[in-house]
C-alpha cells in the first residue's frame, strides 16, 4: 500500500464519518470538529481518535461504534480501532463553518 493509497483511504473514512451524526447536536462529527485524526497503516489498519462534545457524553458509545462501523465499510479498511481523548477538550471554535 503506498502513500497515495493510504491518503485516499484516510479521505474515504473521514467521508464516511460525515453519515455518522452528533444526537445532541444534529451534525456530523466531522463538521463539528469530534473527529481529531484518521490514519492508516499498511495492511489497512484504521485508527480513528475523536471525542466528543463532553467527557461524560451519553452517546459516547453510539457515537464510537458508529464510527467503528463506518471505518470499518471503507473499501481497503481490513481492521478499524477508535480511540476515544479528551485531550485537548473539545470547544465550540473546533467546528468547521
Amino acid at each position: 500500500m503506498d502513500a497515495n493509497e493510504k491518503a485516499r483511504i484516510e479521505q474515504d473514512i473521514r467521508d464516511a464519518l460525515r453519515l455518522v451524526i452528533d444526537p445532541e447536536l444534529g451534525s456530523n462529527i466531522v463538521d463539528l470538529g469530534l473527529v481529531y485524526d484518521v490514519r492508516v497503516e499498511e495492511g489497512g489498519i484504521a485508527h480513528v481518535t475523536m471525542t466528543t462534545t463532553t467527557r461524560f457524553c451519553p452517546a459516547s458509545g453510539f457515537l464510537t461504534q458508529a464510527v467503528d462501523n463506518c471505518a470499518w465499510a471503507v473499501p481497503g479498511v481490513e481492521y478499524a480501532e477508535v480511540h476515544l481523548t479528551y485531550e485537548p477538550p473539545w470547544t465550540p471554535d473546533m467546528m468547521q463553518a
